[in-house]
């Protein structure tokens, strides 16, 4: 293959940050995606209506100066807490610019200390959700600390997943950045309103990378990477299930809060996203379902038109930089340094959406 042309993909879970990061991390994504399902894992967390598309407008005013107007959506969700009411559940709806709720349990991961602390409180708004169809976006990890790390997503599918759709069974849910196969098989055994997202960096790696040649702080993620086993059958549902699509967790934290003695969790991956999944296609040899993976699936499960216009993945190599911008500091990308031999070329002007 010298080029693969596909349809402008989508990316169904990412992390922007807020001001001051915004005009660094936005264009990276405006580079690779059209529609963008932005996370709510703020400080304080987006937690209402108003607050999101607060935050909308903030992401918006940092897209690159002649970016054709349409071809950027950022899609917004509200962080699901204690308190979420079914009436905010409905403004969200109304909104017609909120399109998830993100469950975390608190504690889990990067800013979810304001996340869910008794599933039985939240009953209401997930009926809520139930009615109206808006999704709900799980962090599938259990944070009971007598759980190993490596073991804590196949608990929460084992023993809360389950009560969460027996209680609301028509619910839409997406489990997020599934990476294991206890995670993926439940998706798979589930019925058609449940769907999951997994990340480039869990198709390409496995728990190794955290360890090779020492501590490597820039492939530690929640939750964390797992298995070569694991790693196998994330990538045999990405390439033939169609409830499995990209949600690149891309997660960027400045360098001085991953390589600390107590670094962050999350691996910024924007830069590479599309290179990083068809580098584990390829392995497999099936380029040929790396556009249904990551431009048509997510749409179809979201309910939105198919996307608009269309890239090209070149053989070209290319360095990956040491370092990108991040506010006032830098963040260091993932594969950092490394040559890699796929690339997306830059948009051509027509994406957009009817």
């Amino acid at each position: 293959m010298a080029e693969l042309e596909i349809l402008q993909p989508d990316d169904f879970h990412h992390h922007f940050r807020d001001e001051p990061f915004l005009e660094h991390t936005v264009p990276h994504a405006v580079a690779a995606f059209s529609r963008v399902l932005v996370m709510p894992n703020l400080v304080p967390p987006v937690t209402t209506t108003e607050a999101a598309l607060e935050y909308r407008e903030r992401i918006l005013k940092r897209v690159p100066a002649g970016t054709p107007d349409g071809s950027f959506v950022p899609l917004m969700t509200l962080y699901l807490t204690d308190k979420t009411s079914p009436d905010e559940v409905s403004k969200a709806k109304a909104s017609g610019h909120v399109y998830a709720v993100k469950l975390y349990p608190a504690g889990a991961t990067t800013n979810s200390d304001f996340g869910v602390t008794d599933y039985e409180l939240i009953m209401p708004a997930l009926k809520r959700m139930e009615e109206l169809g808006i999704l709900l976006l799980v962090h599938g990890e259990s944070t009971d600390q007598s759980v190993d790390v490596f073991e804590r997503e196949q608990s929460f599918y084992e023993k809360v997943m389950p009560m969460i759709l027996e209680r609301c069974p028509k619910l839409r849910v997406v489990c997020e950045h599934i990476t294991s196969a206890a995670g993926a098989s439940f998706v798979e055994k589930a019925g058609p309103n449940v769907a999951a997202t997994i990340t480039a960096h869990h198709l390409c790696h496995n728990r190794n990378a955290l360890f090779k040649g020492g501590i490597q702080p820039h492939y530690y993620c929640l939750p964390i990477l797992k298995t070569e086993q694991d790693r196998q059958k994330l990538v045999q549902c990405a390439v033939e299930n169609p409830k499995f699509f990209l949600g690149t967790d891309s997660a960027p934290h400045a360098v001085g809060k991953k390589e600390a003695a107590c670094g962050c969790a999350g691996c910024f991956t924007a830069h590479m996203a599309i290179e990083l999944v068809a580098e584990a296609f390829e392995s497999v040899r099936r380029l040929d379902a790396l556009e249904d993976f990551v431009s048509r699936r997510g749409a179809a499960f979201y309910g939105l038109p198919p996307a608009q216009g269309k890239r090209t993945l070149a053989r070209e190599s290319w360095k990956v930089p040491e370092t990108y911008p991040f506010g006032d500091t830098i963040v260091r990308p993932l594969r950092a340094g490394e040559e890699v031999k796929l690339k997306l070329q830059p948009r051509n002007g027509t994406s957009g959406y009817k």
